[in-house]
């Protein structure tokens, strides 16, 4: 069923927090993004990040960007430098030109000195203080200190309370960048209030998505061994801030009223929370579903999906549910995934998820409330018209954030960035400014 197609009702839920789209800050700033002149277009770009097969989001995301990016302008010229983790090496696709060892500062001085020898038009760095070496992920800032090439930087976390090298380092970074890409209003006034970026440097790009086709879940359960089932669906790399558990515990008295309900919680343990502590989160999350009586009710798809895989998981899913512990989560790239699949969603409201869900897009409810989940998604399971209207809402309003039309703004925000490059004011934090205060942390790794 297309967009166009869906009927769109006058009947609203009262199971959705509603008001007026905006800011948590009382404003939204102006990011619209406006075509640049003819030729500014780049067409030798190198992205920065993580990449697949590293298991990551932020590798998911490089991946699936380079992918729409080589789909909407091709792919020659496109290159990716991807950002390895410590003792980790990957069997990368040829498009993955170079490689960073994230501990090693001199890779990063070798990767800006190649890129400035091969005639890269512009760089598209992914940032996460968790991916780059150094205190806060400092060492990318000797990276972009000696790449004399516009550079234009998405930023995947945008902290409202940074520690000091946090706030130096992300004050550099929007020094050192000719545009900052946001995919949230809230990262947006963020960056505005909290480290002092103009306005007039932010892109607001919505996280992409793959462009799904609005069907009926019991059309993938079949091949999934649930038919019959109501299935509610979690997925993403397993850490123990995703609070499962309240969920779990919701599910016996969702299960009083709809003895079909299943919780499919899919996905691998975050590598990095494996290499820490190996799988206890979800042997914690078994434990309890055997405490609490739904042990057969709780399945856990323990491994990394391919795309397809997940396209198709997504499908079988009645509810999705992101059960976050914490507010100050300004991206979410399963949560953005799921409306695309035209998902009727139940979730905790951090930030991202308080602006997508606004206006009957989904049903918010209280951090850590088992009863309130389970509430919820007993009246989401009750009424299927209601269901049926959340799922629509949901899926129109994505589809702006398919991957073309995210490969088209970035592209809009490349050639921005290489406009601005050829004007004599340098728009955003002044380099001069924050280089003494950074200069401590650099010297200190």
């Amino acid at each position: 069923m297309s967009a166009s197609s869906l009927p769109m009702k006058a009947q609203q839920s009262n199971l959705i927090r509603r008001g007026p789209e905006t800011s948590p800050f009382g404003r939204v700033p102006a990011l619209a993004l406006v075509p640049a002149p003819n030729g500014s277009r780049p067409s030798r770009i190198a992205v920065i990040g993580n990449h697949l097969p590293r298991q990551c989001g932020i590798a998911t995301f490089t991946t699936d960007l380079c992918d729409a990016i080589a789909a909407e302008y091709g792919a020659s010229g496109l290159q990716v430098v991807a950002v390895n983790d410590a003792q980790s090496a990957y069997l990368y696709p040829a498009r993955v030109r170079g490689e960073i060892a994230e501990d090693d500062l001199s890779s990063y001085r070798a990767t800006a000195d190649r890129l400035n020898t091969c005639d890269v038009d512009l760089v598209c760095l992914q940032h996460e203080y968790g991916i780059f070496g150094g205190k806060a992920g400092s060492h990318v800032l000797e990276l972009l200190r000696i790449l004399n090439m516009p550079v234009v930087t998405t930023l995947h976390t945008v902290l409202r309370q940074p520690d000091p090298d946090q706030r130096s380092v992300m004050q550099q970074i929007a020094a050192r960048s000719d545009r900052l890409i946001v995919m949230s209003d809230y990262s947006a006034c963020i960056l505005q209030d909290v480290f002092g970026v103009s306005a007039t440097k932010i892109d607001l790009i919505p996280h992409g998505i793959p462009d799904l086709p609005f069907v009926e879940p019991e059309v993938h359960k079949d091949a999934l061994a649930l038919t019959g089932k109501a299935v509610m669906l979690t997925f993403g790399l397993l850490s123990p801030n995703k609070g499962f558990e309240n969920v779990i515990k919701a599910l016996p008295r969702i299960r009083s009223r709809h003895k079909n309900v299943v919780y499919v919680i899919a996905g691998a343990t975050h590598p990095h929370v494996r290499a820490r502590e190996g799988d206890r989160y979800r042997e914690q999350l078994q434990a309890l579903a055997r405490e609490v009586g739904v042990e057969r009710e709780v399945i856990f798809l323990n491994r990394f999906f391919s795309p397809q895989e997940m396209a198709s998981l997504v499908a079988s899913a009645d509810i999705y549910i992101t059960p976050y512990c914490h507010e100050a989560q300004a991206v979410s790239g399963t949560l953005a995934y799921a409306m695309g699949a035209g998902k009727a969603i139940i979730s905790t409201p951090y930030w991202h998820a308080n602006e997508l869900l606004n206006n009957g897009r989904g049903a918010l409810v209280p951090f850590e409330d088992p009863a309130a989940i389970a509430v919820t998604a007993i009246q989401l399971l009750d009424d299927d018209a209601e269901r049926y209207l959340m799922r629509e809402r949901a899926y129109l309003y994505a589809r702006k954030m398919v991957w073309s039309q995210a490969a088209q703004s970035y592209m809009r925000s490349f050639s921005r960035a290489r406009v601005q490059r050829m004007q004599p004011v340098h728009q955003g934090f002044p380099v001069q400014a924050v280089e003494k205060i950074g200069a401590r942390i650099i010297l200190s790794v």
